[in-house]
Order: C-alpha cells, then structure tokens, then sequence
C-alpha cells in the first residue's frame, strides 16, 4: 500500500475513534429563550423625531454561533460572549461627530461612552458585535449573527 494511502487511511480512523472530529460544524445559541440585557443610552444625531433627544434602552440580545467544536467540546465558550456584550452594559453608545463626545469627554465621563462609525441604532449594534465577536472568537467559529431588541417591537438581526 502506498504511503500517503496509510497515512489517510490512519487520519479516517483517528477521526472515527473521535467524536469531536466527526461531530463537524454545530451551532451553540446564546441568549435564544433567555435574552441577554444590557442596559444602554443613545440617541440618533440625524433623527427628526423623538429618538434624537438622549434616552436609553434595556436591549434583549441573541447570538447564534456556528462553528467546530473545541478540544473543551463546545462551539465557543459563553463567557467570551457575553463579555464582548457586557462591554457596552451601561454605557451611551453615540456617533463619531456627535457634539456629546466632547461633553462626555469634557466632564471627565469618556469611559461612559461608545463611539460608533454609524448610528447607534439597533440594526448597526447588531453589525458591529458581530464584528466585535467575530474577533474574539477561535478561527473554528465559521459564522456569528446577533440579534439585538431594543423594544418589545423592535428587533435587529440577521
């Protein structure tokens, strides 16, 4: 028998000896039946309504990772999940040119606030701790999507 032959050949029975290796790509929600809640101020800069004023929200957040299962046996450890979340718990998120940088960070309050490249709508929230996971998450993580609620009617996702 050919060598590269052999040496498949003990790859597909190492890989049939471990469950982990034939479990291929699994999908771990976060948050689905029990919401992550952060609690978050911000308006919207260029809004002609209401939502232009300051005002908060406590936002619901669900986050669906797919990916191949660590040497631990999960997709990705929760706690690295939520505490990419937990950065924004208890801030204002608001956008870069937004004259309440400069007062939050005149005040002495910077660390209080998020700076966004867009708005800070739920929508873009949902985008950017995509982005932000995605990051922190291990290279087996194939796909992440977020879905951010920021009222009972309001939900944001993909």
């Amino acid at each position: 028998m050919p060598q590269g032959t052999l040496e498949r050949t003990r790859h597909a029975a190492d890989e049939a000896a471990d469950p982990l290796a034939r479990a291929g790509e699994r999908v771990l929600h976060i948050g689905r039946d029990r919401p992550i809640r952060i609690s978050a101020g911000h308006r919207l800069l260029h809004h002609e309504g209401k939502c232009s004023r300051p005002h908060g929200h406590n936002y619901e957040i669900a986050v669906r990772v797919v990916g191949e299962l660590t040497d631990e046996g999960w997709v990705v450890d929760k706690g690295v999940v939520t505490d990419v979340i937990d950065e924004w718990d208890h801030r204002f998120l608001v956008e870069d040119g937004d004259p309440l940088v400069e007062a939050f960070e005149q005040s002495g309050d910077a660390d209080g606030m998020v700076v966004l490249d867009a708005p800070p709508t739920a929508e873009v929230m949902a985008v950017l701790l995509e982005e932000k996971l995605k990051a922190a998450l291990p290279d087996t993580v194939s796909e992440v999507s977020v879905e951010v609620s920021e009222t009972s009617e309001l939900c944001a996702g993909y």
